[in-house]
């Protein structure tokens, strides 16, 4: 992979900013303890995620900053017939090559990716192939997750 800016060509990562939205879904309390409300929730689990963005190293991937100061919300989820609630998080990385971001945004709490650097890149037929194998790994890597989560 190469980045072009004006006219010279570099080997260069990737400088992106990628938000993830982490769900948070109340459960009755047990016995007579009341349960946590669905942002509460939500945002425990934000902070668990951005706890191990700044503590796990992720192969490929340096962090910059984590910005957690966007607003809970909540939607009705049809499915679970419940209230859900989903804490954002922007996580602006570096990363080495697109090969290593694919595998940070396929999870299921990724939202949106914006690339903040290079301005262009010039990919090469190997480059190619590997981006789209990486995504055919990461897919399966996804479907296997989803089949021992919901089937079982």
């Amino acid at each position: 992979m190469r980045s072009e800016t004006e006219g010279s060509a570099s080997e260069n990562g990737v400088r992106a900013k990628v938000r993830f939205d982490f769900k948070g879904v109340s459960r009755r309390g047990r016995f007579l303890l009341g349960s946590k409300p669905t942002d509460k929730v939500a945002e425990d689990a934000r902070e668990q995620h951005v706890a191990l963005f700044r503590n796990v190293p992720v192969q490929g991937i340096r962090i910059e900053d984590i910005d957690m100061s966007g607003q809970i919300y909540t939607v009705y989820d049809e499915s679970a017939n419940a209230e859900v609630a989903f804490a954002p998080v922007e996580v602006t990385l570096w990363a080495d090559n697109l090969e290593d971001i694919i595998r940070f945004v396929s999870r299921e709490e990724f939202r949106r990716i914006e690339v903040l650097a290079p301005p262009s890149l010039l990919l090469s037929r190997i480059d190619i192939e590997r981006l789209i194998f990486k995504v055919h790994e990461e897919m399966k890597h996804v479907r296997e997750w989803v089949e021992r989560k919901y089937v079982r």
